[in-house]
């Protein structure tokens, strides 16, 4: 808390700050026969000096809750792809970046549907993420409190890259630009305390590696191929008895079972026994 603090009143002194200081100053270096002319100086610089303290207490105590909230979503939020419906701009510039308002729309599991709008500035890297029309969000089923994961978002917008690289088949596959999977192996990393970083290591972490890989090696399965000659069209079949819906994905059932967690369904340890026994099936 101090050093919050003290790093915020260097800040408040940085830009502007120092005015009041220097007038206290200057007015008792120039000691008691100068006083006199110049007890405006005094007033004036205890009064920007006040302000200057009051400020950096209100952007300490408000990167006090922003990092307990950011803390709180971290344990207990639902990742969650969130769709942008609307983008308007503003009046109103910060740092020559003209300000716009973006229209979000959230739907996951473990929370009703709601509707937020975010206020932010409209720099190039953010608008080529913004104008995919998806962001990631960790959301908090029980407030709708909610924090923009945009390393996530840039992944999920193909700005970064989006390359796996596996050593048992010596191949690299790109996944640039397909959402679903994206979001799987995501959650997957989350479910496994995993940070989503520029380059994530999985070596160290077998069971991740091969949930991860199964996603990838998937979807690169999917991925459409050249079309053939165009054939002769037969008559159509009857279609065929699918049976039993297929059984959840290890990823999905991770998940699940982490928003149980987040809503309070289950206790921890009801939670801790029943991700072992998932882990254990693979």
């Amino acid at each position: 808390m101090l050093v919050r603090y003290l790093k915020a009143q260097l800040t408040v002194l940085l830009f502007g700050g120092l005015v009041g200081p220097i007038f206290l100053i200057v007015y008792f270096a120039l000691g008691p026969m100068a006083q006199p002319y110049i007890n405006w100086m005094f007033w004036v610089g205890l009064l920007i000096t006040a302000a200057d303290v009051l400020i950096a207490l209100w952007l300490t105590n408000a990167g006090v809750k922003a990092a307990a909230r950011h803390q709180q979503l971290t344990q207990t939020g639902v990742l969650t792809l969130v769709s942008i419906n609307g983008i308007s701009d503003t009046s109103w510039f910060v740092n020559d970046q003209q300000m716009i308002k973006v229209n979000l729309h959230f739907e996951g599991p473990g929370f009703a549907p709601f509707d937020a709008q975010e206020t932010m500035a409209s720099s190039p890297a953010r608008m080529q993420i913004i104008n995919s029309h998806h962001l990631v969000a960790l959301v908090d089923p029980a407030t709708q409190k909610y924090e923009i994961d945009w390393g996530a978002s840039a992944l999920i917008a193909g700005t970064v890259p989006a390359q796996f690289t596996s050593t048992s088949d010596n191949r690299t596959y790109d996944l640039r630009g397909q959402i679903g999977p994206l979001m799987q192996i995501l959650q997957i990393l989350r479910a496994n305390g995993i940070a989503a970083d520029h380059v994530v290591d999985l070596r160290s972490n077998p069971v991740a590696r091969e949930q991860v890989m199964a996603v990838v090696r998937q979807a690169a399965g999917a991925q459409p191929t050249a079309a053939p000659p165009a054939a002769p069209v037969a008559p159509p079949m009857p279609a065929p008895f699918l049976g039993a819906p297929p059984e959840p994905t290890t990823a999905q059932r991770l998940q699940e079972l982490e928003t149980l967690r987040a809503t309070g369904t289950i206790t921890e340890a009801e939670y801790a026994t029943k991700r072992q026994q998932i882990l254990s099936e693979l």
